[in-house]
């Protein structure tokens, strides 16, 4: 059993003194010829086992471990150490390979490793060390047996050696005191040469790995470069563009977290400012990716937490001060410190400490920044900054271009803006003066036509009245003819007092609006005692009416003699323009619309059907019939549109033509509001 692990950081412990090597001649002395024999024997044998394992073990770290496994049984060891010594040809960590018995695996011992506590030498060297052996030997313990569960009271060491440069080192460890026999040492010293071949291959899968880690990483930025090159050709909009870079950065150069943040100005003259002096600008997140959003989630409904003011970030004012191309490294707490003031939300710093903050900068203008953030300490290389630098510098470009393509466009767009509305505007004038001379003509023919059409209605009535009167001076006229002439004279003098004050009360209506004076009245009554006033007319044409009215009557709320008018002017318009023998629907009803009570009236009659052109201006006064001027003031329906309005109601006309006839439905529909109480009294108090 056994376990590899990496490098610890380095802790400073006290090794012992080494004892000395004695000369060659007294070594030879100590060793008799038959014992030589068989320690060359063994050697050889434990050799080729260690060369059958670097022959057929897959992996170097596996072949470390089995090369540990075999030394420790092999030595009656309590813990065999293997650790690497070439950090400085392949820039990795030492490698470390440790074995130990499975009964020290299973225990939990309570000593800690610690060579100061140790008042007897504990390390030996099975060869002559020199200083940097012994420095070798020291910085192998510190790391590869830092972690042991056992004890450690006595170490044989030995540093190997391949093409005359060390490569690692050999411990092997005791749990108890123990003086290491010259067997040992020569045996140890045996294998030396074996295992620095071991510990070598070791050197150059590591040198193989690193370089191509570097191959992989360069494949990485060519195509990062590619990449932002094709971006820059494209037409994305610049956010998208810039969303893109940043994930392809981060991603590229395996960072956590990547942002792109971008600063406006709210100063014109800040390009005059000292060269230390912080201007006044927000700055904005405007590209944002993350390796895992999940771990580093910050609310985007608050968008406060995506921009800050440059002065309030002690790290952005920091990166806005440095020196051109160099980035602000932050990589512990203590970095952290020389920021005295808070750091924005947007970095989260709490998640994500560590973080390398390059300005986005063009012709001395700095754009924004570019911040790479890690959950852990980073050392950046030069490489990777250079990296970032030209990444940095293709993004000010883009962003730059764009503004400057933006600010042209939007000047072609405003200037060809101003050429189309003065087009536009050329256009409405001709087309508005082709409509005032249009207008103009109508007004000016439907001001003949009005003038004609008063001028009869008026004189008629005065022919009348002229007529009846000098019949009146005859002599000789009877009592009756006295009376019959008395009565065209009171007739006509009241249709010329209707026509005036009809149209006294429609310019009255149209310019000056007075509140309406709300009652209640029985809605089924007045319907009824209305349309009783036009039996004779009714008779005249043999015209009957229908009412479809609810059974229990309503309770209107409006104002008495508007109501009354309108529904006379509606059942005048259903007689005169009914065809005989028809009959005269009357409907009335409550509904609720929109959340209003309301009461709706129809008024149905038979005759000639309405045309959609005429029903646009059949409420207009003077005009009535089917879209030609007949004679008759039309001021009925146009009274009725009026007072409806007033008691803030609706009106309306719908033709439906009768199937096998040329006859149509007319129908006027009334929508009345139904006020309250309280509304009638806020009312009568305006």
């Amino acid at each position: 059993m056994g376990s590899i692990s990496k490098s610890v950081p380095e802790i400073r412990k006290h090794l012992c003194s080494l004892p000395q090597r004695p000369d060659e001649i007294d070594r030879l002395k100590h060793y008799p010829v038959n014992l030589m024999q068989q320690e060359e024997e063994a050697a050889l044998q434990l050799a080729q086992k260690i060369n059958y394992i670097i022959a057929n073990c897959s992996t170097p770290a596996m072949m470390l471990q089995e090369i540990a496994q075999l030394l420790g049984v092999t030595f009656k060891v309590d813990c065999c150490c293997l650790v690497t010594a070439h950090k400085e040809v392949t820039g990795r960590e030492e490698f470390i390979a440790n074995w130990c018995p499975k009964e020290y695996l299973n225990s939990s011992p309570d000593e800690i490793f610690s060579l100061e506590q140790l008042d007897l030498p504990v390390v030996q060297c099975a060869a002559e060390p020199t200083i940097e052996d012994i420095a070798t030997i020291q910085n192998s313990l510190k790391i590869g047996c830092q972690q042991l569960p056992i004890p450690i009271k006595s170490v044989l060491a030995i540093t190997t050696r391949f093409a005359d440069k060390k490569n690692g080192v050999i411990n092997l460890i005791k749990s108890q005191v123990y003086d290491w026999s010259d067997s040992e040492k020569y045996l140890l010293r045996s294998l030396e040469s074996v295992c620095a071949i071991a510990l070598e291959q070791v050197a150059q899968a590591q040198l193989i790995a690193s370089q191509q880690q570097y191959i992989k990483t360069c494949g990485k930025h060519q195509n990062l470069i590619k990449q932002l090159t094709i971006l820059g050709r494209s037409n994305l909009e610049i956010n998208q563009m810039l969303q893109v870079a940043i994930a392809s950065t981060a991603e590229a150069l395996e960072a956590d977290r990547g942002l792109i943040i971008l600063l406006k100005y709210t100063d014109p003259l800040f390009r005059n400012l000292r060269k230390k002096q912080i201007p006044k600008a927000k700055a904005t997140v405007i590209g944002e990716w993350s390796r895992q959003p999940g771990d580093f989630y910050l609310d985007k409904q608050d968008s406060q937490d995506y921009s800050y003011w440059l002065c309030d970030c002690g790290i952005s004012r920091r990166a806005f001060t440095a020196e051109s191309g160099k980035p602000v490294i932050i990589n512990d707490t203590g970095d952290r410190r020389k920021d005295t003031s808070t750091i924005a939300q947007a970095f989260i710093l709490e998640k994500l400490p560590a973080m390398l903050l390059m300005r986005l900068e063009n012709q001395g203008k700095i754009l924004g920044f570019l911040a790479l953030q890690q959950t852990q300490p980073r050392y950046w290389e030069t490489a990777e900054i250079n990296m970032v630098e030209m990444v940095c510098a293709q993004l000010s470009n883009a962003i730059i271009q764009t503004q400057t393509l933006r600010q042209v466009q939007m000047l072609v767009d405003e200037r060809t803006s101003q050429l189309q509305r003065s087009l536009d505007v050329q256009a409405k004038l001709y087309e508005r003066t082709k409509q005032y001379v249009e207008q103009l003509r109508e007004l000016n023919q439907l001001k003949d036509e009005f003038l004609s059409n008063m001028s009869d209605r008026l004189r008629y009535p005065l022919t009348n009245m002229r007529m009846a009167l000098r019949m009146l001076r005859q002599p000789g006229r009877s009592p009756e003819q006295q009376t019959r002439y008395l009565d065209i004279l009171e007739e006509e003098c009241t249709k010329e007092i209707n026509l005036i004050n009809d149209l006294l009360t429609l310019q009255k209506l149209d310019t000056h609006q007075e509140p309406p004076q709300f009652a209640t009245l029985d809605l089924n009554s007045r319907i009824q005692e209305i349309s009783a006033s036009f039996e004779k007319k009714l008779l005249e044409k043999a015209l009957n009416i229908s009412y479809e009215l609810p059974e229990a009557s309503l309770q209107l709320q409006t104002e008495l003699e508007s109501f009354d008018r309108i529904l006379q002017e509606l059942l005048t318009n259903a007689v005169k323009f009914s065809e005989r023998d028809t009959i005269i629907q009357l409907e009335a009803r409550h509904q609720l619309i929109q959340q209003v009570d309301r009461v709706i009236i129809k008024v149905t009659n038979v005759g000639h059907g309405i045309s959609e052109a005429e029903a646009t201006y059949i409420f207009d006064a003077f005009r009535r019939g089917r879209g030609r001027w007949t004679p008759g003031t039309g001021l009925g329906l146009a009274l009725v549109k009026s007072l409806v309005q007033h008691l803030s109601g609706e009106i309306a006309v719908e033709s439906t033509s009768i199937e096998d006839t040329d006859l149509s439905k007319i129908c006027f529909t009334l929508n009345l509001p139904q006020f309250s109480d309280q509304d009638q009294t806020y009312s009568e108090s305006d």
